[in-house]
């Protein structure tokens, strides 16, 4: 098993938590019917509707459990916190089926003395089950695999703290290959072996030359105008951002803080494709794709031959764009300019009243028609049907620059459609709104927005006022 496999599939982790909980809701069930059939001689159970009611409970157990975000990574949090949330999540499932068993008048049909039993042992099985599995992950990451590559940005004994209590636990699965300060470095960081360090210029072109994961801040937060500069270093990066808080030992009001290594951290830039979520997209993609290309192909068909027949050259026009982590891929679309028709102009916007498309062209732009082949590009993962709309890498450049957050959008996937798209920030609007409401899809992102997007697109996005 290579050491990198982890890290590139750990979305699979959440099948598996999935697979595992079914398994323990399914077995615990089974075991309290044995148990109430051995204690009992003559309880008389009717397994066809246990059965039902066992299969839509697994069902419920999912969506319950998905709703307590069960499913996320616990990486550096503590084992209680995670069972604590697990048995409350599990004791709502029962609270929910009593609700439906009350209001369909069905409680009666099933055994009280079974339902306690299957409650009591679901919760060891699905405990147990949990223990096994983060200690199971703990050997695995103590022993070099699914690691997170973590520089720190310290100050003081904060900084310390947070670099001696990452390192002394292995079982994170948290690798720290730099520490870096403002100001001169002291004695700490110069003792550091194997680690490198220096100050803030050398953070920056640390960070520009090494594979890294995560920035951690910390820094008290009287330091603002450092951490600021910390913030604004990395605006054209897609590595996560967590910033630990100088709150070690205080109580906050109204504050969500996530506790990673007894340490108070707060998200200040991660992504939300993560785990379970990133292979919940990557299905919907790929169904929702090969769906639309079937029953999109005689139309493409159609289109092709009208490009072909109407204009000399190829039908498909490829072009470099930039999606997911700043990296370039060939986004594909139907050609709609003549060939060559860029090698006096270069790259340029496209604004309104430009006529370098061909009559077909011109037809296909303004009904976005000639973005159907990039479906074939969410087949192939290049792309996610809902997403931020890819630019091309001279764009991504010089808007990186003019735009505050502008790269955040790469820690999604291209789309086809967007957020903004629906909104209306199409083709020559403001930048500025276009990623406002791009962020806001990646903040807010679930199945239903996806969804809703989609639908939308069908009455917004296809002929719109700024297509062209």
């Amino acid at each position: 098993m290579q050491r990198g496999f982890l890290r590139e599939h750990y979305w699979m982790t959440g099948i598996l938590q999935r697979l595992a909980d079914s398994g323990a809701v399914f077995l615990s069930a089974l075991m309290a019917l044995w148990i109430c059939s051995k204690l009992f001689a003559d309880y008389q159970l009717d397994y066809s509707k246990y059965s039902i009611l066992i299969f839509l409970s697994i069902v419920l157990s999912i969506l319950v459990f998905s709703r307590f975000d069960i499913y996320r990574s616990w990486r550096g949090i503590s084992k209680g916190r995670e069972i604590r949330i697990l048995i409350a999540a599990w004791a709502s499932v029962f609270a929910i089926l009593a609700c439906v068993s009350f209001a369909t008048k069905t409680g009666d049909q099933y055994s009280r003395i079974w339902v306690s039993m299957w409650l009591l042992i679901g919760c060891c099985f699905l405990v147990l089950s949990r223990v096994v599995q983060r200690y199971f992950v703990d050997w695995l990451r103590s022993n070099g695999f699914n690691q997170r590559h973590i520089v720190i940005v310290g100050e003081g004994e904060l900084g310390q703290q947070v670099y001696r209590r990452i390192s002394d636990l292995n079982a994170l699965g948290f690798q720290v290959n730099g520490y870096f300060q403002f100001g001169r470095p002291d004695d700490f960081s110069k003792r550091l072996s194997g680690v490198e360090s220096g100050i803030a210029s050398d953070f920056f072109k640390y960070i520009h030359r090494n594979s890294v994961d995560q920035v951690w801040i910390a820094m008290p937060f009287n330091r603002i105008n450092q951490i600021r500069r910390v913030l604004v270093g990395l605006q054209h990066s897609t590595i996560d951002v967590r910033l630990v808080s100088d709150t070690l030992g205080y109580q906050l009001l109204n504050q969500q803080v996530t506790e990673i290594a007894g340490l108070p951290v707060v998200d200040l830039a991660v992504s939300p494709m993560n785990g379970f979520n990133r292979f919940l997209k990557a299905l919907e993609d790929k169904v929702l794709a090969l769906s639309i290309l079937l029953l999109i192909s005689p139309l493409m068909i159609l289109i092709a031959i009208a490009v072909k027949v109407t204009s000399p050259g190829p039908v498909l026009f490829r072009q470099v764009r930039i999606s997911w982590n700043g990296k370039p891929f060939s986004m594909y679309k139907f050609r709609s300019m003549p060939v060559g028709v860029e090698q006096a102009s270069g790259a340029v916007w496209a604004k309104k009243g430009e006529n370098r498309a061909t009559t077909v062209g011109t037809f296909l732009r303004r009904t976005s028609l000639d973005e159907l082949p990039q479906f074939w590009n969410v087949l192939m993962g290049d792309m996610s049907i809902v997403g931020p709309r890819p630019e091309r890498p001279v764009f991504v450049e010089r808007f990186k620059a003019e735009i505050p957050g502008y790269m955040q959008k790469h820690k999604v996937k291209a789309g086809i459609t967007g957020w903004a798209q629906v909104n209306g920030w199409r083709g020559d609007t403001d930048l500025g709104k276009r990623i406002e409401y791009d962020l806001f899809y990646i903040k807010n992102w679930s199945l239903w927005l996806d969804l809703k997007i989609i639908w939308l697109t069908l009455f917004r996005g296809f002929v719109n006022q700024n297509a062209y």
